[in-house]
């Protein structure tokens, strides 16, 4: 019994296992707040993603959508004909490859984030205004850098 208590003190010591759950506590925090923030302006997370997405890149194929927020090919089928029914975005086939569909928003959808998107880079500011602008940058980089890293081992 000793044995499994030492290593589990060790193991709450372990600066690798107290990033991950700072990390993932304070990605939670942050992420619930925009969540918030985001319903409060009538929509859901995946479907601000869609939409500024297509707002900041332009015309998108569907698969690449789901794949630039983390959204499984069946999904977006379903937020993209959520989102389009709403007039907020258009599709259009491919004349070269029509099983590629390609997503862009509309002008309607535009107005949507003209209107939402200075409140909600308000929000953005105040949920991170506890870290001073260089620690931000700081943060960034020592974030991609874990992240290219974790990414390097699959």
């Amino acid at each position: 019994m000793d044995e499994q208590r030492k290593l589990y003190n060790e193991k709450k010591q372990d600066p690798s296992l107290k990033l991950f759950v700072v990390l993932s506590k304070a990605y939670r925090s942050v992420s619930d707040q925009v969540a918030q923030d985001i319903r409060e302006k009538g929509l859901n997370t995946t479907d601000f993603g869609v939409l500024e997405l297509l707002y900041h890149s332009g015309e998108q194929p569907l698969q690449k959508i789901g794949d630039k927020i983390l959204l499984a090919s069946g999904s977006i089928t379903y937020v993209i004909d959520k989102l389009e029914k709403k007039g907020y975005i258009s599709r259009r086939q491919c004349s070269e490859d029509r099983r590629i569909t390609y997503a862009s928003i509309t002008e309607e959808g535009q107005a949507l984030l003209n209107d939402l998107f200075p409140d909600h880079w308000k929000q953005i500011e105040q949920i991170t205004a506890g870290l001073t602008d260089n620690e931000k940058s700081e943060a960034i980089q020592l974030l991609k850098k874990l992240g290219q890293y974790a990414d390097e081992l699959k």
